[in-house]
């Protein structure tokens, strides 16, 4: 009855070694970095960083300092990565947050952050599939290819324009309105995974050149028409447009810590997890950091209110073929983020399957190529519905209040198991404790007082919905409850 209880990090890595759970372990430090970054860079740089610039009708943009604001949101996941690498190498397990909160913060709040990284991977690809359908679009528009309006918009977009809903074809009196090629995506990346963990890697491993070797060429070009007088002012709405920035921009960041969740198929992962997860952030936030300076510099940040900030700014100097290069970046970008999140969620699905937080189902490994195929089919099959008809914005502000709060919990993972468990084996130490955790937290709690009011209310909403499923399924099929009392009764 101890919502609280812990589990042994002994135990973790014993349930690991089980045969029926084993995955192929394939991955090394390079495949890690790779995944990294793939699942970094992405909508966020590509879509998000005009809107932070310049702002909306709910919110002041950060205007020039967009650069302040990648610099303060990588500081606050420089510290959770620190964070993320020590745990990591304790427990290189594939439940990522989940399984770190279990070993140090108890069974409820391992369900809790469980369910709340459902925020940060599932919700978040919704997201990220219809931009990429978006851009897919503009790409093929680019040739003279035109697809019906009803096949590439969400629903919910369509109800909310009058008239609209009433243009659309009909079957059986059911308008058919969705998005097509979110749905296609999804379908093709849940197959990829499906047949192997090193296929995946190998396929993120060349979207990754691809996308920057195209931000690359985004700077190297954009530098020559950079006018410094486009930085004045520099920071128009002050500290909070740089606040707002950095709250909006950390969508950008999202996806180090996916690196966590490949633990079970990587090589050497005490070593080799740290190092994924730190390299791929920094190789982000130093292109983060330039991209924003030419960008900004380019245009009056005031005309990057758009879902494509960067070719808007090339086709403002008329530099329309360079554009359409960075529309073809945007799509390679966004479909490697994809993969790495769609890989991501059903690992996470696994553990807690393996923990008996949810159906034994969840935790099957698919005879041939290893993979725990059954969650990857069911993450892919969600994902595919709501990104079919569902809208790019709220989703997007539900992952990043998910994946800070996750963040939080990590951080404090490294103080107590501290104190919990000094003498266990550490691939890798969090420098400076407890001043980094701290930090750590300090930073995401702020950027999460960053987020709209209404993000807070969904937030809380969604945790109700699991707190629900966990007393009525997960509290009764735990493992820590259910296998020490069928032990009991057996010595009886």
């Amino acid at each position: 009855m101890n919502l609280f209880r812990t589990k042994k990090l002994s135990d973790i890595i014993a349930d690991s070694e089980k045969p029926e759970y084993q995955l192929k372990r394939s991955l090394n430090a390079f495949d890690l970095t790779t995944l990294g970054v793939g699942a970094i860079i992405g909508a966020g740089i590509f879509a998000m960083t005009g809107t932070a610039a310049a702002g909306s009708s709910s919110y002041a943009g950060a205007g020039p300092a967009l650069v302040i604001s990648f610099i303060l949101t990588g500081i606050a996941c420089g510290f959770a990565a620190l964070c993320y690498a020590e745990i990591a190498s304790m427990i290189p397990i594939a439940g990522s947050a989940y399984t770190y909160s279990y070993a140090s913060l108890g069974e409820l709040i391992a369900w809790i952050i469980g369910w709340d990284l459902i925020l940060e991977y599932a919700v978040g690809n919704i997201a990220v599939a219809i931009s990429w359908a978006g851009y897919f679009q503009e790409l093929l528009s680019g040739f003279g290819i035109k697809i019906p309006w009803y096949l590439v918009t969400d629903y919910r977009t369509t109800l909310a324009t009058p008239g609209l809903i009433e243009k659309a074809p009909h079957l059986l009196g059911v308008p058919i309105v969705f998005n097509l090629f979110a749905v296609l995506i999804v379908a093709v990346i849940t197959w990829i995974l499906v047949i192997g963990i090193k296929e995946s890697a190998r396929f993120n491993s060349i979207m990754v050149v691809i996308k920057i070797a195209i931000l690359l060429f985004f700077i190297g070009i954009g530098a020559f028409f950079v006018k410094p007088e486009n930085w004045t002012p520099f920071a128009p709405n002050g500290w909070k447009g740089i606040q707002t920035g950095a709250a909006i921009v950390f969508f950008a960041y999202i996806g180090f810590d996916a690196v966590s969740t490949a633990a079970e198929e990587t090589k050497n992962p005490s070593k080799t997890l740290p190092i994924g997860m730190i390299a791929s952030l920094l190789i982000s936030t130093v292109l983060y950091i330039a991209v924003a300076l030419v960008l900004t510099g380019l245009v009056p940040y005031t005309k990057l209110a758009t879902a494509e900030p960067l070719s808007l700014a090339l086709h403002i100097i008329h530099l329309d073929w360079a554009a359409g290069i960075v529309a073809f970046g945007a799509v390679i970008a966004t479909t490697a983020v994809l993969l790495v999140f769609q890989l991501g969620q059903p690992r996470i699905f696994f553990s807690m399957s393996r923990d008996g937080l949810l159906p034994p189902s969840f935790s099957k490994v698919h005879p041939k190529y290893r993979t725990p195929h059954v969650t990857t089919i069911l993450t892919g099959v969600f994902v595919a519905f709501f990104a079919a008809i569902a809208n790019i914005s709220e989703a997007a502000e539900l992952t990043n209040i998910g994946t800070l709060f996750a963040f939080v919990l990590v951080c404090a993972g490294v103080l107590v198991l501290r104190v919990k468990e000094p003498d266990a084996k550490r691939g890798f130490r969090t420098p400076l404790v407890p001043f980094v955790p701290i930090m750590g937290i300090l930073f995401c709690v702020y950027l999460m007082l960053g987020l709209p009011e209404i993000t807070w209310f969904r937030f809380v909403i969604w945790l109700a919905i699991g707190l629900v499923i966990y007393f009525s399924y997960g509290r009764w099929h735990s493992k820590l409850r259910t296998e020490p009392a069928a032990q009991e009764g057996a010595a009886k």
